[in-house]
C-alpha cells in the first residue's frame, strides 16, 4: 500500500519531504554492523510531480545522481550499504543542504519513493518493491494513479476487459502475474466506456518486473507540456 506522508507546499520541502519519506520506513536496529559492506538496501527515488524542479541527492558526501533527477525520470535503484549513513539533499547544484541526517538503513529491502501530486499541494509516496521471481513464461506489472486531477481509472484492453479496477489517485496495486507478450492497454474513467488515455504497446518479457503509473496533468495549465501519460520502470 502507499504511504503518503504530510504535505507541504515549497521546493525545499518537497525534496525534505521526499528524502524523509524515503528514510522513514528503514527500522533502526542496534545489532546491525556498520563495517559490513555486504549488507545493503535498495532504494530508488522517482520524480513524479509534474510540475517541480529538479534536485541532487548526496550519500556519505557522493552524489549520486550525474545530473539533475526531474520529471517523470528515477535515479534506479541505489544500492546502500545497511547500517548507518549519512544523507544529503541538496538544490541541483549547490551545496546548500535541505536534508543533513545519519540514518540506519535495513539491509535486502527494495523500495520505490515518488515524489507526486503538485507543488503546491507536494507529497511523498512510498511503496515496498515485492521482487520476487515471476513464474515460467510469466511477468509481474503493478499500476499506480499519479495524475492528480485525473478521476478513479480502470486499466483495461482495447476491447473493455479490466486488467487493473477502480484505481483513485495515489493508489498502487500489487505486483500482478500477467502472461508475456505484447499489450494494448487503455486507461479509462473507472466504471466507464471514456478512455482517458491510450498507452504505448507494451511488450512484457517473461522473468522482468515492470512499474507503469499514470503521471502528468488531464487538464494541465496554460504553458504547460506536461499531459496525462504512462511512465513504464522495469524493476528488474
Amino acid at each position: 500500500m502507499l504511504q503518503t506522508l504530510v504535505k507541504k507546499h515549497s521546493l525545499l520541502s518537497l525534496v525534505a519531504l521526499a528524502l524523509f519519506a524515503m528514510l522513514s520506513f528503514t527500522a533502526c536496529d542496534d545489532n546491525d554492523d556498520d563495517d559490513n559492506n555486504n549488507d545493503q538496501a535498495r532504494v530508488q527515488v522517482v520524480h513524479a510531480s509534474p510540475d517541480a524542479p529538479g534536485v541532487d541527492i548526496l550519500v556519505d558526501n557522493s552524489k549520486v545522481n550525474s545530473s539533475a533527477l526531474v520529471y517523470p525520470n528515477n535515479t534506479g535503484y541505489l544500492d546502500v550499504a545497511a547500517g548507518v549513513r549519512n544523507i544529503k539533499v541538496n538544490a541541483t547544484g549547490t551545496a546548500t543542504s535541505v536534508i543533513n541526517a545519519d540514518v540506519t538503513f535495513e539491509k535486502d529491502k527494495n523500495y520505490s519513493v515518488f515524489a507526486i501530486n503538485r507543488l503546491a499541494s507536494i507529497e511523498a509516496a512510498v511503496l515496498t518493491d515485492d521482487l520476487t521471481a515471476p513464474a515460467a513464461g510469466k511477468a509481474h506489472v503493478r499500476f499506480i494513479h499519479l495524475s492528480p486531477d485525473a478521476p478513479a481509472v480502470d486499466i483495461t484492453t482495447t476491447t473493455g476487459a479490466i486488467v487493473f479496477g477502480n484505481r483513485a489517485f495515489k493508489s498502487a496495486t500489487a505486483f500482478t502475474p500477467l502472461d508475456a507478450g505484447a499489450y494494448n492497454l487503455q486507461v479509462r474513467v473507472a466504471g466507464t466506456s471514456t478512455v482517458a488515455l491510450t498507452i504505448p504497446t507494451i511488450t512484457l518479457q517473461a522473468g522482468k518486473i515492470y512499474t507503469v503509473f499514470a503521471r502528468g496533468l488531464l487538464t494541465p495549465p496554460s504553458g504547460s507540456t506536461n499531459t496525462i501519460g504512462a511512465q513504464i520502470i522495469v524493476n528488474n
